[in-house]
């Protein structure tokens, strides 16, 4: 059987590695042992808060969207319910960006509603 010399493979796959941690502080970027580990915990972490991020941006539309009702007296739970009667289907995220650039459109949209 011949020989196979695996030198070039290990050091592409090190070499790999530590371009991915670049920006990395300390040992994190130099080592690869370190890089390794610290490639792992980074796509955990990303992986995590891809998830969280849906999670915090909803809760700023909620936000948004309760702050432009209560200027025009309503709550938004109410709001929420009529809109679920009406068979209104638009997302919390179009809500709160209409409540946002365009408060008047905003406004006779709930006018509108209230009938």
């Amino acid at each position: 059987m011949t020989r196979v010399k695996r030198g070039v493979t290990a050091s592409k796959r090190r070499k790999k590695t530590l371009k991915l941690t670049k920006g990395f502080k300390w040992r994190r970027k130099s080592h690869y042992r370190a890089a390794k580990e610290a490639l792992l915990k980074a796509g955990k972490y990303a992986y995590r808060d891809r998830r969280a991020k849906k999670r915090v941006m909803r809760k700023l539309w909620i936000t948004r969207l309760n702050n432009a009702l209560r200027l025009n007296g309503l709550k938004y739970s109410l709001f929420i319910k009529t809109l679920k009667d009406k068979k209104i289907d638009l997302d919390r995220k179009v809500l709160s960006q209409m409540a946002v650039e365009n408060p008047k459109v905003f406004k006779k949209f709930i006018e509108t509603i209230k009938k």
